[in-house]
């Protein structure tokens, strides 16, 4: 009868730990900071997010350099997003572009790295 009863406790602590871990934001909002100046920064910026299977909403300030970001964290994760941005050259506040990346980018593009 222990036995039984144990089994059914750990079957019960598995299936709810399992719960716990599938519950992800499918509408998870986040603001990072993205370098850029212009216009073709804002282009390329949003379509290196949106290249992100599960980014649902993105948009670059000019003005804040601030990314506003929804997305599915089901399918993907803010550090993804992270990368495919560096990827095209733009330094996130956690993710840098390589400088190779960086170097392709249009002499108006190219913002001022620290």
């Amino acid at each position: 009868m222990k036995n039984i009863f144990f089994g059914m406790m750990l079957l019960f602590v598995t299936l709810s730990t399992q719960a716990q871990d599938k519950k992800k934001n499918k509408n998870a909002k986040y603001n990072i900071e993205v370098n850029g100046n212009c216009e073709q920064c804002k282009k390329r910026i949003e379509k290196a997010a949106f290249s992100v299977s599960g980014v649902k909403s993105a948009e670059w300030h000019i003005d804040d350099h601030i990314l506003h970001l929804i997305i599915n964290e089901e399918k993907c994760s803010i550090l993804d997003v992270k990368k495919a941005i560096a990827k095209v050259g733009h330094d996130t506040d956690d993710v840098k572009a390589t400088d190779e990346a960086y170097e392709k980018l249009h002499s108006c593009c190219m913002y001022e790295r620290k």
